[in-house]
Formats: structure tokens, C-alpha cells, sequence
């Protein structure tokens, strides 16, 4: 129930974030979430894609470095504290976030988080013995694909 991530480490200037977007697009690949986080020297930027092993041949041609991770999507209630009651059972569940960002906001009831821990499977079954779901990937790309 884990989600391939696409990591690229982007150098910080004008221009950088076109290209593997330009590349991916060029090539017909839906980014379906991203993040972007930067220092002085250089950004990374994680995306979720319609076809990753795809997404890293075409970037890897276009001259970029990507690494591939796994995600964990999860359903977290969409109200005020829901996203605090969602990190008290990761917390009770000993699972350590490393990073974490919107994959998109069904309005209403539940919004998506991808989070990164660093052991995804350990943390699909903690998260899914208290009762958090965890969304898998086809149901996940179908939300806006639909």
C-alpha cells in the first residue's frame, strides 16, 4: 500500500523547476502531487505521477537525478483537529514522519496526506490496526482521474 515517489534535487535558480516539468509533460505523464522545498544551493522536489517508471526514464534523459521513495497516502478527517488526532496515532504508533504534504483536499469529509516514514510498510499496518486508512496508489490517482 506504499506510493512510488520521484526525487529530484533541482539547483536553486531561475528556470530549474521548468524542466522536468516541461519533460514530464512533454511525454504525456500527469504529475499528480508535488513539493518543493529549498535551501540556498538547491531545491528538492518529490512528485507523484501517473507513471513513474516512465517519469524516471524521461527525466532521467532530460539530465536529471531522481531517486525513488515510498509514500504512504492516508485519509485523515477534514475538520478542525483531524490532522492532530491523525499525528496522535501515528505518535502512539512509534512511527517517526520524515516529511509530509497534501496530496489533494476531497472537500467535506477527508483530506490526503502523503507522508514518508522511515519504514513505509511498518507504518501501513500500524496506521491500519488503529484504524487510520491508508489509501492505496489506484485509488489515489483515480480521485483525479475520475
Amino acid at each position: 500500500m506504499t506510493i512510488q515517489q520521484l526525487s529530484l534535487f533541482l539547483e536553486n535558480k531561475p528556470g530549474q523547476l521548468k524542466v522536468p516539468c516541461r519533460a514530464l509533460g512533454d511525454a504525456g505523464i500527469n504529475i499528480f502531487a508535488l513539493s518543493l522545498a529549498d535551501t540556498q544551493q538547491f531545491g528538492i522536489l518529490r512528485l507523484l505521477v501517473s507513471d513513474w517508471e516512465k517519469a524516471k526514464a524521461v527525466l532521467e534523459a532530460a539530465g536529471c537525478v531522481v531517486n525513488i521513495s515510498e509514500v504512504v497516502a492516508v485519509d485523515v478527517p477534514d475538520r478542525p483537529g483531524g490532522l492532530a488526532d491523525a499525528l496522535e496515532i501515528i505518535e502512539q504508533a512509534g512511527l517517526d514522519i520524515a516529511y509530509m504534504y497534501p496530496f489533494n483536499n476531497r472537500a467535506g469529509e477527508k483530506a490526503v496526506l502523503l507522508f514518508r516514514f522511515e519504514d513505509p510498510e511498518a507504518a501501513v499496518q500500524a496506521l491500519q490496526a488503529a484504524g487510520l486508512p491508508v489509501v492505496p496508489s489506484n485509488e489515489l490517482f483515480e480521485l483525479l482521474e475520475g
